[in-house]
């Protein structure tokens, strides 16, 4: 009679360390899946590297704003976030502005500043 092994012992769930972020709702999650997965690395790091320490304290019309500048194309973002290019007026708004002072914020950190 052959024996077998005794099947492992389910792994019990990891418990929430102090560090982790909060759950966050399925809109909010796919929020944060878009910024940081856009297509390019560059807006990836930018957007998605203002988004996620803000996405869980964000209102819904913060929420809205988010939404309604990633629409917009990863090129022009790219220019107009590292000032490469100014905004223009019609794609404007106080959401893509608080991005961009971010992501400047961040190239001075970058280089030491």
């Amino acid at each position: 009679m052959q024996s077998y092994a005794k099947p492992p012992e389910p792994v019990p769930p990891h418990p929430t360390a102090a560090s982790d972020p909060p759950a966050l709702d399925p809109r909010r999650r796919r929020i944060l899946f878009r910024a940081t997965h856009r297509g390019t690395h560059e807006t990836d790091v930018l957007i998605g590297g203002f988004v996620t320490p803000r996405i869980a304290g964000f209102s819904d019309a913060e929420l809205d704003a988010i939404e309604e500048l990633m629409e917009l194309p990863d090129v022009d973002l790219a220019d107009w976030l590292m000032g490469r290019l100014p905004i223009p007026p019609e794609s404007d708004s106080p959401m893509l502005r608080a991005v961009q002072a971010a992501a400047r914020s961040r190239s001075l950190e970058g280089m030491g500043r």
